[in-house]
């Protein structure tokens, strides 16, 4: 294992955040050569500090994987509008919305995670949340927030703040309208 001189390879580049899809916000902390089965691979070394995870992806694969840079600001102010409309939940089975949530989260696209955060948001006065829905929305929160905390320079904490100031300025749902969506859930079931 050799670390390389030159330290920057597709336009990314070491000291650098980065998206993983599967994983979220890393910090590229170098590139390097290892030999593997007798082939020499190039590598990114990405550190995801939260999770204390290091992945070493090889240079050539690094767009099949959805690798990619953070996004820009105009992305985040969209992302950011885009979880205060009114939520869009599907009259389908639990099942089935819950894998079109996990499959957008792991896309690692910035506005599809936002589209999960404001459909399974629930306010003080809403009712309870089943446990997989509060598990896939902090799934969803924990990557938005990292991302635009490492685009706006903020804590993950002010980053939180920021996203739930913006879901209260959604349109409130009543106790009704979650009624209503739950009976037509059973029926569907």
């Amino acid at each position: 294992m050799v670390a390389k001189k030159q330290q920057q390879r597709l336009g990314f580049k070491t000291g650098e955040h980065v998206v993983y899809p599967a994983h979220g916000v890393g910090m590229i902390t170098a590139i390097e050569e290892q030999e593997v089965a007798g082939l020499t691979l190039e590598l990114f070394v990405i550190s995801f500090e939260q999770d204390k995870l290091t992945l070493r992806v090889p240079v050539a694969k690094v767009k099949s994987v959805g690798m990619r840079k953070l996004a820009e600001e105009d992305e985040v102010k969209k992302a950011l509008d885009t979880v205060t409309g009114r939520a869009r939940v599907k009259r389908t089975m639990w099942s089935r919305r819950a894998q079109e949530y996990e499959a957008k989260i792991n896309s690692g696209d910035l506005i599809a995670i936002s589209e999960v955060v404001r459909d399974l948001y629930r306010s003080e006065e809403q009712p309870e949340q089943s446990y997989s829905e509060r598990q896939l929305f902090e799934q969803a929160m924990d990557r938005m927030s990292r991302e635009i905390g490492a685009v706006r320079k903020l804590t993950l904490t002010e980053a939180v703040q920021l996203i739930e100031k913006q879901l209260a300025k959604s349109p409130k749902r009543t106790k009704a309208d979650a009624a209503e969506a739950e009976s037509d859930e059973e029926a569907a079931a």
